[in-house]
């Protein structure tokens, strides 16, 4: 799994690119999730473009998913969990 770092008031982070796909914030996937029907996110899916947003990113990954925008107070919590 390959990391993705985001450094927080001088404190890095480091989240897996899996689990960034498996926490989408999209309508799609929240929905999914909250019924008990999303997949693990695949180990070997990666990022291939991050698009700032202004409030947060829009991540593009391998498997084609590109639809959730991830608020920048959404990634630091859950860098928090890691």
């Amino acid at each position: 799994m390959l990391p993705t770092s985001c450094a927080w008031s001088g404190q890095l982070s480091l989240l897996s690119h899996a689990r960034l796909r498996a926490a989408c914030p999209c309508s799609q996937c929240r929905a999914a999730r909250l019924h008990g029907r999303i997949d693990a996110a695949p180990s070997d899916v990666r990022l291939r473009a991050i698009n700032r947003q202004g409030y947060g990113v829009q991540l593009v990954f391998s498997d084609g998913h590109d639809q959730g925008i991830y608020p920048w107070s959404y990634l630091r919590e859950l860098a928090g969990q890691a």
